[in-house]
């Protein structure tokens, strides 16, 4: 099975040889022969969110077809049962799928890609989104649901992502996964520990904190956050006023935490939005970088628009690649889990090609549609017929 499985675009960004090694670093490896072995199962969970709507043997005659070249096959392949690719699915997990992403995504914008740099940072967004999960007694105790009026429980169970994405190409370059009952602040964590020097991180309100702020800016990162009011504790204390309209200030821990944690220094930018209507609202933004020749006051305030683009690489995992209103259909919180896995491993094997398409056309990423790179994503996988899946 495995050297008849045909992905495409998924083993060109996922090459079956580290799909192994991921494999045997958790401990999936077979000790026997099987029809459907480790290697086939990971990229069949990633195939899954290729084909969202299809059923599990479905799924499986699209990863085997288009391979009339291997002599002979036909004859000799026996198409998996549902009862079989469920209990491969559950022999692989989900530790391996996690682990493929990990070790594969890396931001894809060059130095020329536009919306994707300020100031020789790579701008970066930092957001949460849900998805719904099968209704199932397991899933409703690992993962929760949410609350709705007069008491009552949402429908489906809830899985929460908290994910990092690269503003000028949408890719999803790291993800926290968990249960909808951890928050997005608890899930932030350990992204924020991954941050990078060299990135501009931006995040909204949400994320506003002394702790998480503190957290962040101490990986090397530049921080680019909005605020919310003086209930958050971020109470800025004026320090000196700059050229350009923005403010250097001092934010303080809380006070049981004074004695040990000192005040940081932030740059405050205040602004409003004139779009021709009225809207007086004032946006306040913190960041890390002091210096105004840098980058400006109203350079930052553009930047910060670069958020929503987050919100985009969600709307392309949700809507287009899952499919709208769409329940993930694992039974069970480990597959929930590498089915999430396998979503994310997806929309950024698609997205790498995206943005290898937009590289070669020198056309900016944001312009190429994503629908339609989806549907050749599955045609590659559809007609493979001159395409091995082996290494050259």
């Amino acid at each position: 099975m495995s050297d008849l499985v045909s992905v495409g675009v998924l083993t060109r960004v996922f090459p079956p040889d580290l799909v192994d090694e991921v494999i045997a670093e958790a401990g999936r490896t077979e000790k026997r022969r099987r029809a459907l072995p480790a290697r086939a199962m990971a990229y069949f969970a990633i195939g899954m969110a290729l084909y969202s709507e299809g059923s599990y043997e479905d799924v499986m005659a699209h990863l085997t077809d288009g391979l009339s070249w291997s002599t002979g096959w036909e004859e000799s392949y026996v198409a998996p049962s549902k009862s079989g690719i469920f209990q491969a699915r559950d022999r692989l997990g989900a530790e391996p799928v996690e682990a493929l992403f990990r070790r594969v995504v890396r931001p894809l914008a060059g130095p020329d890609a536009p919306g994707a740099w300020l100031a020789g940072r790579r701008l970066v967004a930092i957001d949460g989104t849900c998805l719904d999960v099968a209704d199932t007694h397991a899933n409703d105790e690992f993962f929760g649901r949410a609350g709705v009026s007069k008491g009552e429980r949402a429908a489906f169970p809830l899985a929460r992502i908290v994910a990092l994405a690269e503003c000028g190409t949408h890719a999803i370059i790291d993800a926290e996964v968990g249960p909808y009952t951890t928050s997005e602040v608890a899930l932030a964590g350990g992204l924020l520990d991954r941050l990078t020097p060299g990135m501009l991180v931006l995040a909204d309100r949400g994320f506003a904190g002394f702790a998480l702020w503190r957290r962040a800016a101490a990986s090397g990162a530049d921080l680019l956050w909005r605020i919310k009011d003086s209930s958050t504790g971020l109470r800025p204390h004026p320090v000196q006023e700059l050229a350009d309209g923005s403010w250097l200030a001092q934010i303080m821990a809380p006070k049981a935490e004074r004695k040990k944690t000192g005040p940081l220094t932030v740059r405050v930018v205040d602004y409003t939005i004139e779009d021709g209507r009225d809207n007086p609202q004032t946006y306040r933004l913190f960041t890390t970088i002091t210096d105004p020749e840098e980058a400006s006051a109203e350079q930052l305030a553009l930047a910060y628009a670069e958020r929503w683009e987050i919100e985009s690489a969600f709307d392309e995992l949700k809507t287009h690649q899952r499919g709208p209103r769409t329940v993930l259909r694992s039974k069970s919180p480990a597959l929930v889990l590498q089915e999430i896995w396998g979503h994310l491993c997806c929309h950024y094997a698609i997205r790498t090609l995206m943005a290898q398409t937009a590289a070669a056309g020198g056309r900016d990423p944001d312009r190429v549609s994503f629908v339609a790179a989806l549907r050749i994503s599955r045609r590659s996988i559809a007609h493979q017929g001159d395409f091995s899946p082996s290494p050259p």
